[in-house]
This record gives structure tokens, sequence and C-alpha cells, in this order.
């Protein structure tokens, strides 16, 4: 019984510092979610300004033959994945793993150590990886644009797409994929006749040789600005349910602990008793 009592003690010690490190790591990520939010809004007005002057000069002008507004029907299918470089942040990789399954006839480009570590044993067509991004990593994911958007000017690639986890609020993150070329013109009438009298300077397609790398580049750090805080969300999440299951384990444990003290002092009045009346039986004697 008293084993049983100590090997309860030591679960619920534990327990109850597993618990506080689960909400530390809580507390660490609510922090950090608060500020990629913040970078994620201020990035996020910037990519509709320049994804809506992009649809503007669609509409306006006969683009149709611009390099890359076709598909080549030939070139490879790039895909850039967006995972995590750490872990503990709930079902977020696995989900984006369970979108990746599809893809196989598509070459995949890596952002993330998870990710590529879990791509590394997999039957996949890898053009690359990229791990442990800073906040401040446009210049290295304007490398990864330039190089997609080389390879489509060439008819390499038919097709360049992110798969990414969209950021919807502190609870909902949902992955995505999201097509940046061919870029594909949005229906939309009204806005076509708010827009059909614009004159742009130069002509078109010489403003979409410009506008268009920019906007590759902007939408892939955008997205990224997304997904990491998808993460921070999700991690938070994750340590906030980890914290919850700790506390109602150790509720069980502290019922089990009583339990067993209980029994162990009733063992004791039980074999007191027991004792006395053997005693009293000897002095009859």
């Amino acid at each position: 019984m008293a084993a049983g009592k100590l090997a309860i003690k030591a679960r619920i010690r534990s327990v109850d510092s597993t618990k506080k490190i689960t909400k530390a790591m809580q507390l660490v990520a609510t922090s950090k979610l608060k500020k990629q939010k913040a970078y994620m809004e201020e990035n996020r007005e910037y990519a509709k300004y320049l994804r809506e002057s992009i649809q503007d000069i669609l509409r306006s002008l006969d683009t149709s033959d611009h390099p890359y507004l076709r598909k080549h029907e030939n070139g490879k299918k790039l895909l850039i994945v967006f995972t995590s470089d750490m872990g503990l942040c709930g079902g977020y990789n696995a989900n984006i793993y369970r979108l990746l399954e599809q893809e196989k006839d598509s070459e995949i480009f890596m952002i993330g150590s998870r990710g590529s570590s879990w791509i590394a044993n997999k039957d996949y067509d890898l053009a690359g990886n990229m791990t442990n991004l800073e906040d401040e990593c446009y210049s290295e994911l304007c490398t990864i644009a330039d190089e997609a958007l080389e390879r489509y000017e060439n008819g390499e690639l038919s097709e360049i797409r992110i798969l990414f986890t969209s950021f919807v609020n502190s609870v909902t993150f949902t992955p995505e994929f999201v097509t940046l070329l061919p870029v594909e013109k949005e229906a939309g009438e009204q806005e076509k006749k708010d827009t059909q009298d614009t004159i742009f300077e130069p002509a078109g397609d010489q403003i979409l040789n410009t506008l268009v790398p920019m906007y590759v580049r902007s939408l892939l750090y955008s997205y990224y600005l997304q997904t990491k805080t998808s993460e921070q969300a999700s991690r938070r999440m994750a340590m906030e349910n980890a914290t919850n299951s700790a506390k109602d384990m150790l509720h069980e444990l502290d019922i089990l602990y009583n339990r067993a003290r209980q029994a162990a002092i009733t063992q004791e009045i039980t074999e007191v008793i027991a004792g006395a009346k053997a005693q009293k039986r000897k002095k009859k004697r």
C-alpha cells in the first residue's frame, strides 16, 4: 500500500513539472503570436494592394499572350511548401503532409526543418529546401522566387503554386493551395467598368514584366508570414490543451492518492483493532 502511495506521489510530481513547462511554452507562444500577427497584418495590406493592381491591369489591357499569363503545357509543376522549423505545434505539419500526398507529380521545394526531414525518405521530386528562416527573410525568399520565375520564363515550369497554412483567426488556420503563375484574371464586371478608362504608362507588357516578379516575391513572403503566424497559434493551442490535460490528470491522481491514503489509514486502524482484540483474548486465558 505504501509503495502504491509513493508511486502516485512520484507521478503527481512528474505531471506537475510537465504542466509548468507546457504553461511556460503556452505563454511564450502567445507572446510570439502577437508579434507575428502584427508582422503579418502589416504585409497583408501591401500584398492585397499589389494583387488588386495586377488585376486592374489584366482587366484593362489585352495581355493574354504575356509569358506570365501563359501555361507551358510541357513544363513541370513546382510546388513551394511551407512547414515549421520546430515541433510541439499539434497537427500543424500533419495537415500539410496529408495534402502533399496528392502531389506526387509535382516538383517540391520544401521550406522548414520538419518538412525537410519528413520528405527526405519519401518518393518525391525534391527541387530543394530551405530551413531555419527568420522573420526578416525577404531576401532569401526572393532568391527562391527569382529562380522559379527564370525557370517559368524558360518554359521549364508549367505552373508555380504554394502550399501554406492560412491564418483565419487565433483558433482557425487551414492548409491551402495558391497559384502564383500563371497569373489568372479574376472575374468581375463592375471592376472592369471602373478601370477600363485607366491609362497605363508604360505599355501593359512592360508593366507586367516589372510588376509580376514583385507580385510573386511579395505573395511568397506574405504567405510565409501567414504560415509562421498559424504555427505560433497552433503551438499556443497545443500547449494550452497539454496544460489542461495535465490539470485533469493531476485532479485524477489527487483522487487516487487520497483513496490510497484513506485505504492505508483504514488498514492501520483495522490492524490496531485486531491487535487489541487479540491482546484481550490472551488476558482472559
